[in-house]
């Protein structure tokens, strides 16, 4: 038996969630007993599904199940213009379009079942940009935090001309192969979907549009850099530079996640990350408790 993988994982289901005229799909895991200590909410990138938290390469790294085990429920949402809603907006959303979709979604969740503690978001890449939105959203202070992953303030110099690259295109996108499990990229695998217009007219800007959404921010985040990323920039000062634009977040922690490409919660070290967000949740959610 593999030690990394409790005896019995948590259950892992499906959900769709009515969020306006537009109905969401994803995944959801519970605790086993009791109501959730908190609810996170996980927001996947461009090109991929909700199931990028719950890969199934190697069934240790998944963010929904260890979650769950550690007491929170796990919703993973196909964002707007994927899953179940790709119908209703075949071309997508912009990502203040879809912060007000996922409010109406959270609402929804939260009438069936409660968010225990609060809301957390741990996001990816575009569901990065949209976690922004929604806690620079006028219902932002309504969040625990966020832990945001897989975007940036620059294009990486490889990355030139090249911002509309496909999830699936290795070379550009995720970084080195031998950061991901045997079988990530064996066709099916990989939770892999197509790029909505929206978000491909959308990317180009987005090193312009971030510094005015992130000073909206007035919840703690903590920002992760994949070692190995090759889609934004790695420049030394970064980080430095990133902290500085989260001039109303009451806490921003920064830090490089070793050993990563671009598509973290897919590859090996999915688990050290996955632990390090749910931890900074545990803070969140502590320094959300009354004091008096």
């Amino acid at each position: 038996m593999n030690a990394d993988v409790p005896a019995v994982a948590p259950v892992v289901d499906q959900v769709n969630l009515d969020a306006g005229q537009i109905r969401l799909s994803g995944l959801i895991a519970r605790p086993a007993q009791g109501p959730p200590r908190a609810t996170i909410l996980a927001l996947h990138g461009g090109s991929m599904r909700a199931a990028y938290f719950h890969g199934h390469a190697d069934p240790s790294l998944s963010l929904l199940t260890l979650g769950a085990s550690l007491g929170f429920s796990v919703l993973a949402l196909d964002r707007p213009g994927y899953g179940a809603s790709r119908l209703a907006v075949p071309t997508g959303l912009d990502p203040a379009a879809q912060a007000d979709v996922l409010w109406r979604a959270i609402d929804t969740h939260a009438a069936g079942e409660g968010l225990g503690g609060g809301l957390f978001i741990v996001s990816h890449s575009f569901g990065t940009k949209v976690a922004l939105y929604m806690a620079a959203h006028d219902r932002g202070d309504e969040l625990l935090g966020l832990d945001g992953s897989g975007v940036g303030i620059g294009w990486h110099p490889d990355m030139a001309g090249k911002q509309n690259t496909a999830a699936d295109d290795r070379t550009f996108f995720w970084g080195r192969e031998g950061d991901y499990p045997p079988g990530t990229f064996t066709p099916g695998v990989a939770p892999l979907a197509p790029f909505p217009l929206a978000e491909r007219r959308e990317s180009a800007s987005w090193p312009e549009v971030f510094p005015g959404v992130a000073s909206k921010v007035r919840v703690p985040v903590r920002y992760t850099v994949a070692e190995h990323e090759r889609f934004w920039s790695d420049d030394h000062d970064v980080l430095d530079r990133t902290r500085a634009m989260f001039s109303g977040a009451p806490r921003f922690d920064a830090r490089i996640q070793a050993g990563a490409g671009h598509n973290i919660s897919l590859g090996w070290a999915a688990r050290t990350y996955h632990l390090g967000a749910l931890a900074f949740a545990e803070e969140c959610l502590l320094a959300a408790r009354p004091t008096a």
